[in-house]
């Protein structure tokens, strides 16, 4: 067995990759600096799941404070591996601010990176976005596709972090798996993610923001399947840049109609103009992810969409007011 140190461990996948690691046998430390981001509700809810497991420790840092995080850290022996799923995430959001996806994205990236230097810690696994892939890639995105056109700051600067992981890799022969997440959901998710947002919103009756005409299609992955695919990465495979998606991309129109479903309601559709930094499609090629981690996706959509719904009702006393705007 193992000690990791996962950050953003109140996150919604790294959460998730915590209880899996534990599950396991494993130890962790998790750090996360539980910004408001979005309403951290959310967040002390999953913490709350991982307070008092058997092997965990928590810190409330930043990673991009690079002095805290080692005084912090100063105590902590042993780690053989680091899983940096820290991040400020978010297309639209990163428009609005750029500078704190610098901070966190980039410079909290190199903190970690210098902290494996420093302690001769030979793992990390960096949670990247399929945000990379745009408008020129052909589909499904392939992970030797040419990246270098982000069209978002947030892109942007998960491309400055993994050129920065192969750095490393290339300078100190850090181990490095660089990840590329596609669409995740599941229960407790993101209330910026688009179908935190339809089960909120057709369940409690509120207008559904479309943005385009919802015939754009995403790889929605379950985010345990996330989990098992971020954990499967700790293996050594020098320096790989591995998706993980669902390879079934589902039109966004059609996931609106299923969440009707389940809650026995309709949705009121609002539809407004598409966003720029917006791509119409995503879609994930996984035979690196089958050949190099023997990973693949589980959970069927329909079954994952349940789970989602039937969380939210067991938690809409405080789940309704998340704000999702």
């Amino acid at each position: 067995m193992a000690h990791y140190l996962v950050t953003g461990a109140a996150g919604f996948i790294a959460s998730r990759t915590v209880e899996f690691l534990l599950e396991a046998g494993h130890t962790v430390t998790g750090i996360d600096n539980l910004n408001d981001a979005y309403d951290t509700r959310l967040k002390m809810w999953r913490l709350n799941r991982l307070r008092g497991k058997p092997g965990f420790t928590f810190y409330q840092v930043d990673i991009a404070d690079r002095r805290s995080l080692n005084a912090i850290l100063a105590d902590e022996s042993s780690i053989a591996g680091v899983i940096n799923l820290a991040a400020r995430a978010g297309v639209r959001q990163s428009v609005e601010n750029p500078w704190v996806y610098i901070e966190t994205n980039i410079t909290g990236t190199l903190n970690l990176l210098e902290l494996c230097r420093e302690r001769g810690i030979n793992k990390f696994v960096l949670a990247s976005t399929s945000s990379l892939y745009g408008t020129n890639n052909p589909m499904p995105y392939r992970e030797d596709a040419d990246t270098n056109q982000p069209i978002s700051p947030y892109a942007a600067s998960k491309k400055a972090a993994e050129v920065m992981c192969y750095t490393y890799h290339s300078l100190y022969q850090i181990d490095v798996t660089v990840v590329r997440y596609f669409t995740v959901f599941g229960p407790a998710g993101r209330p910026d993610m688009s179908l935190f947002r339809f089960v909120q919103w057709i369940n409690e009756g509120k207008p559904v923001t479309v943005f385009g005409d919802g015939k754009q299609s995403r790889d929605f992955t379950y985010v345990d399947d996330i989990a098992r695919g971020t954990i499967a990465a700790l293996k050594p495979l020098g320096y790989e840049t591995i998706n993980l998606g669902s390879d079934r991309p589902v039109v966004l129109s059609d996931v609106i109609e299923m969440v009707e479903e389940y809650l026995g309601k309709k949705a009121q559709i609002s539809y407004v103009p598409r966003h720029p930094a917006d791509v119409t499609a995503t879609w994930a090629d996984i035979s690196q992810a089958r050949a190099k981690l023997g990973w693949e996706p589980q959970m069927p959509f329909a079954q994952g969409v349940k789970n989602l719904v039937d969380w939210y009702r067991e938690n809409r006393d405080w789940a309704k007011d998340i704000r999702t705007e």
